[in-house]
């Protein structure tokens, strides 16, 4: 026993090990960007760019990607952009997962292939038609740019809702009709609460991949005033070099909001993924 024991105990000390390296692997860019914002141009530039610790803290790149750079007003689009995505995506997915898991009906496989065939498909493809569409339309250099990014999000929606709903038992939506309830009565007071922690986490993971969507946002918002943060970031240079101070900071200010919905709500992104995937 004394043995099984200290086997335990050791598996657990080298879990414990394994699993600090891993954080301190994945958390250290961001906390170089972190330190490499309070740094000062030439402490970036000089001669021991590898200090942890700047020799002389500066706020300057904040200044001056808040006041001068208009990072706050690419905040400002992405929050636009990202909350529209989120809740007709979420919408759209739900209705679309709820009728492919509980109708029977020819294809109903198929149909999920190609949804996740969508999902594969490289963004190149997609942005030719999507802009040349977006110009006959006169809706470049909008917020317009929120409905082409449902060829990223909503495949993945559907797949993530279809699971949940698949572990909804459907003696319950039997037992509701038999009581008198409506089929909408049934969707919105039992299926939809039931499906709460799935949708939720749909909700957050669209929100995050909307706020970091680059390519379209590029191609399609060509002027400034309708940059995101992704877009606003890459063009923080001049004509001969990237401007790593002010990328730093404008990296920190805008990671701000998704790291405060994560830290919020981590228990039920947690929750979401994990009761879906686990069949009663």
């Amino acid at each position: 026993m004394a043995k099984e024991n200290g086997f335990s105990l050791k598996k657990s000390w080298s879990f414990l090990v394994l699993l600090f390296i891993y954080l301190a692997v994945v958390i250290f860019p961001f906390i170089w960007i972190l330190i490499t914002s309070f740094k000062s141009t030439g402490e970036i530039f000089g001669d021991n760019p590898f200090r942890v610790i700047p020799e002389n803290p500066t706020l300057q790149h904040y200044a001056n990607v808040i006041f001068e750079k208009g990072i706050m007003n690419a905040v400002w689009n992405s929050l636009i952009v990202s909350f529209s995505t989120t809740i007709y995506i979420v919408l759209v997915a739900t209705f679309a997962a709820y009728a492919i898991s509980r109708f029977e009906f020819r294809g109903k496989n198929l149909l999920l292939g190609i949804v996740l065939a969508v999902a594969m498909f490289p963004q190149m493809i997609v942005i030719g038609p999507v802009y040349n569409l977006f110009i006959e339309l006169g809706w470049t250099n909008s917020y317009w740019i929120a409905l082409p990014f449902s060829s990223i999000t909503l495949p993945m929606s559907v797949w993530i809702l279809v699971t949940h709903f698949n572990q909804i038992p459907l003696a319950l939506e039997e037992s509701a009709k038999m009581d008198g309830a409506s089929p909408f009565q049934t969707l919105f007071k039992i299926v939809f609460p039931l499906a709460a922690p799935g949708v939720f986490t749909t909700a957050i993971i669209v929100f995050i991949t909307a706020w970091n969507e680059f390519v379209l946002t590029i191609t399609i918002n060509s002027n400034a005033e309708y940059h995101t943060v992704p877009v606003a970031i890459s063009f923080l240079r001049t004509q001969f070099e990237i401007l790593w101070g002010e990328v730093a900071a404008a990296t920190v200010v805008v990671t701000i909001p998704t790291l405060i919905i994560v830290l919020l709500f981590q228990r039920q992104i947690v929750s979401g993924l994990t009761s879906g995937g686990v069949k009663e």
